[in-house]
């Protein structure tokens, strides 16, 4: 899966794969993690966050089951 770099201070790039529903979030420590059952419309509105860090805290970590790749 291609990631997109976002400029953010505890994230370095992510990636979305809208047929598996996949997203995976590469952080600046170099963890990659895999959510699943992630939506389009939550994958744009993390993308268009004015603080993709906070946004991922908030919206993604601790609301889609995540594995370490």
């Amino acid at each position: 899966m291609e990631r997109k770099r976002v400029n953010a201070s505890k994230i370095r790039a992510v990636g979305y794969d809208s047929k598996s529903r996949v997203l995976e979030v590469e952080l600046r420590d170099g963890a990659v993690i895999a959510y699943g059952g992630v939506s389009q419309e939550v994958h744009r509105q993390f993308m268009n966050a004015p603080s993709p860090t906070s946004y991922y805290e908030d919206k993604i970590a601790d609301e889609f089951p995540g594995r370490r790749l």
